[in-house]
């Protein structure tokens, strides 16, 4: 089959929005974006200059110094006070507006529409969906089999209802994704956090009696990465104490924890620094092969990538910016900037592939799957049973090409897709 990254989740922005535009009491989100847009900086210094008296922000930054620095606080009195008064400024400042109330109003018409597309996602024989609307607020986890899905009305089965859990447990969970068990598909890991903050809570799940599992793998609030291994083991980044964390919040240690086994016995599996972002672990099922994979991300936009072989992980050899992935026992490199290797220099937005295995030994040869024009640029790719589908932007216009891996060589043919329009 094709490629199941065992950490990957669902965003649901647009849910998000809708659940704003039903009442002031979800205001804050878009709010605080409103106040990016159209409250001057100069407030957050405003604020701190009332309160101490200090000299203008502007000099203190032409000092070298930072007159916000006290916003990184985020749960304190004092940042939260500084909010809701920016939540009331840039509220009214909105509302004022006479076009406020019928843009609201058809947003809102739009976005709690039931003709809008119920974008699943397969886990085996079952397609999932995450749903809101004006009835279900925080949303539904649901499911049904493909001949119900093409149907104009499909009949979903709910797998969870999270207003009714919120209400049972007296909690304002906000839903952040799930990650299910491969191959078996009736275990998973939800994640839900308290009113939409990064930290999640983590709880197993199981699917076939649709019901979180006693003593299974838990983690309490905190920015926690976490994947399946195996049925019996995942891969956990979180707040393990002191230390465990870096400048950004985010766990500094990824560990590989066993089930019945205390979080305090876990085994580290790999660390980063304090002052990099952060550090993950995943597992790649792809066309019957898996992949372990761990990421060091050292800056926004530069990791280290390892895979696991056996008890030891081997770090792959990659430009710091570039990133990677796979099809089949390809290696897939994207880069981001100009590579050099062999004497011959590779473009930025370049797409590589190379045998994994041979690659791991040393070999540098490449197959080309695509190069960047002063025109043309890599918009993405996706990866299928039999082909890895690329979408390539020529001169604004999407083009989408299937290429197949047979024999050890790559081949390419164009898909007839309309001349204009956006395709993915």
């Amino acid at each position: 089959g094709t490629a199941v990254r065992s950490w990957s989740m669902n965003i649901h922005w647009l849910s998000d929005l809708a659940s704003w535009l039903r009442g002031p009491q979800h205001s804050r989100h878009l709010s605080l974006l409103a106040v990016c847009l159209t409250v001057p900086l100069a407030s957050a210094g405003d604020a701190d200059v009332a309160q101490t008296g200090a000299q203008n922000p502007l000099a203190k930054v032409e000092a070298g110094e930072d007159p916000y620095l006290w916003l990184e606080d985020v749960t304190a009195e004092r940042s939260l006070s500084w909010v809701r008064e920016q939540d009331a400024l840039s509220t009214k400042e909105l509302e004022s507006s006479p076009d406020f109330e019928p843009i609201r109003s058809r947003l809102l018409a739009i976005l709690d529409s039931k003709d809008r597309i119920p974008y699943a996602s397969k886990h085996g024989p079952y397609y999932y969906n995450f749903w809101r609307d004006q009835k279900n607020v925080r949303g539904l986890w649901r499911r049904t089999s493909l001949e119900e899905y093409k149907k104009p009305e499909p009949a979903w089965e709910v797998v969870l209802d999270l207003d009714q859990l919120a209400s049972a447990e007296k909690e304002n969970w906000v839903w952040k994704g799930y990650d299910i068990l491969y191959p078996t598909y009736d275990r998973c890991l939800i994640l839900l956090s308290r009113g939409g903050a990064d930290a999640t809570v983590v709880r197993e799940f199981d699917l076939p009696s649709k019901a979180f599992v006693k003593d299974g793998f838990t983690l309490p609030e905190a920015k926690s990465h976490v994947a399946w291994r195996n049925r019996d083991a995942v891969y956990v980044g979180t707040d393990f104490g002191p230390g465990s964390l870096t400048d950004s919040g985010y766990p500094r240690i990824v560990k590989e924890w066993k089930r019945k086994t205390p979080l305090s016995e876990a085994k580290v599996m790999i660390e980063c620094k304090k002052e990099e972002m952060d550090v993950g672990a995943g597992v790649v099922h792809d066309h019957g092969l898996t992949y372990e994979f761990a990421s060091r991300a050292v800056t926004f936009f530069t990791n280290e990538e390892y895979l696991r072989q056996g008890d030891e992980w081997t770090r792959i050899d990659k430009p710091a910016d570039a990133t990677v992935s796979t099809f089949e026992d390809q290696l897939l490199l994207r880069l981001r900037s100009d590579w050099k290797v062999n004497g011959i220099t590779y473009p930025a937005g370049s797409l590589l592939a190379a045998g994994f295995k041979q690659y791991l030994k040393g070999d540098r040869h490449f197959e080309t799957l695509f190069l960047p024009t002063a025109r043309k640029s890599l918009a993405g790719t996706s990866a299928t049973k039999n082909y890895l589908v690329v979408n390539e932007l020529d001169n604004v216009k999407n083009r989408l090409y299937a290429l197949e891996y047979k024999d050890g060589h790559w081949t390419r043919k164009a898909l007839d897709t309309p001349a204009f329009g956006s395709v993915s």
